[in-house]
């Protein structure tokens, strides 16, 4: 018997290090060749890592949320023979990371989160939990009364009796009432959880920090009437529906588009360590999508040459991806300019946080309908239902000059609320 050295290897990206996001084995597990072993995340993607033998897991480097330079030692196997020259290990000691030797709890999922114990006491016996407690002996109460205080979800020692010292169905109504008009607790209380962040949660923590930290951020809101837009849009969805649905977003996504070249420090990135500031002249729309492992940015590639279904369509294929996990690593960097939104959950406005080292995020709000006085045609004005729409834009202030962000927003304005200017 000998023992074989998996370290990990470079994935071809130039990075140094690699954070261990989920362990697929633990020690004393049995592993076919080809048999996955973890899954590693880097600045781009999360990469599962095979065995390149079969054998027993004797040792393995580091928790879920640890990092782990390139060359280190990940997994030490038990083989049957002389282990592989390069990567054999006499003893665990030649291992260059510290390697725990005892068994780790497994983990089971792509991105585990290990359950702490509670941090608080247990609640007081006074706080109602949510399945009643048994009544004690001294509540008396008929067993019709026990089976529906049961249903309803009441301890009987907390409902106040009657004269006699019975529980009735009368003071268990009176008990429903009082606690129905405000007074009983307004919610149930947990206990204190400590979560490890890690994997992507701690990937966007980081990027979001940073930004922070080194952009001088503005952000300015203009009021958009978007309701000429939905008119057309309905009316493209109802002749047209065999292509797809058509949402807000392509509509911006095109005004975006045909505004950037007028006002192109928006469409731009900032190597503020070189001092040099990238125009470009393609738009490389980055797409804010919420993800159950957390907010990921995929790539729509030369926005500026598909048509309103293209992009449609394009928005839908990578919003799925990345939230099922299949999108390619290719496809979530080299982004010059992004788009969030909140969709239907909306909000009146937002300062959305810029996707570095790009110097703009532009973020359409929610659509409500108000009244407004609009033209009658006749030199005067009338009161008539419009919906509105707040459109943010968020900017480093060190490239872009408010003026600036101010007249790209009224240029995409001409083109919303003039939405025919959109389809020429």
């Amino acid at each position: 018997m000998s023992r074989y050295t998996f370290r990990l290897p470079d994935i071809g990206e130039g990075i140094a290090e690699a954070e261990i996001v989920a362990w697929h084995i633990k020690i004393g597990d049995v592993i076919a060749e080809d048999g996955p072993l973890a899954d590693v995340m880097t600045d781009k993607a999360t990469v599962e890592m095979e065995s390149p033998v079969a054998g027993r897991v004797v040792e393995i480097a580091g928790e879920v949320g640890d990092r782990i330079a390139i060359g280190s030692a990940l997994v030490v196997i038990e083989i049957e023979g002389d282990g592989d020259g390069a990567q054999a290990a006499s003893a665990p000691a030649a291992a260059p990371v510290p390697v725990k030797a005892e068994t780790p709890k497994p983990v089971a999922t792509p991105e585990p989160v290990a359950t702490p114990e509670p941090v608080a006491a247990p609640p007081p016996p006074s706080v109602a939990a949510p399945a009643p407690a048994a009544p004690t002996a001294r509540v008396l109460a008929s067993p019709a009364v026990r089976a529906r205080a049961q249903d309803l979800g009441i301890d009987l020692a907390k409902v106040q009796p009657g004269p006699e010292g019975r529980v009735r169905h009368g003071d268990l109504d009176q008990y429903i009432a009082y606690n129905a008009g405000g007074f009983a607790p307004a919610g149930v209380k947990r206990a204190d959880e400590a979560i490890k962040v890690i994997g992507m949660r701690r990937r966007i923590a980081e990027n979001m920090a940073a930004s922070k930290r080194n952009i001088p951020h503005f952000s300015y809101v203009e009021e958009i009437d978007v309701t000429e837009l939905e008119r057309v849009r309905a009316e493209l969805n109802a002749a047209h529906g065999n292509r797809g649905k058509l949402t807000l977003l392509p509509f911006v996504i095109t005004a975006i588009c045909r505004a950037v070249p007028d006002f192109p420090m928006i469409n731009a990135r900032y190597d503020d360590e070189a001092g040099v500031v990238t125009r470009y002249g393609a738009v490389h729309l980055g797409l804010a999508t919420q993800t159950p492992g957390g907010l990921m940015v995929p790539v729509i590639r030369d926005a500026q040459d598909r048509n309103l279904w293209q992009l449609a369509r394009e928005i839908g294929r990578l919003a799925e991806a990345a939230r099922d996990g299949s999108i390619a690593a290719g496809e979530m960097s080299g982004s010059t300019l992004t788009v969030t939104s909140l969709g239907p959950l909306g909000g009146i406005a937002t300062t959305p946080v810029i996707n570095r080292p790009e110097v703009a995020i532009i973020g359409p709000n929610r659509i409500i309908e108000r009244p407004m006085f609009v033209p009658d045609g006749h030199g005067g004005e009338r009161l008539a239902k419009r919906k509105l729409m707040n459109l943010s834009i968020s900017c480093d202030h060190r490239v872009v000059d408010g003026w600036d962000a101010a007249s790209f927003v009224q240029a995409m304005r001409k083109l919303i609320e003039a939405p025919s200017l959109l389809l020429v």
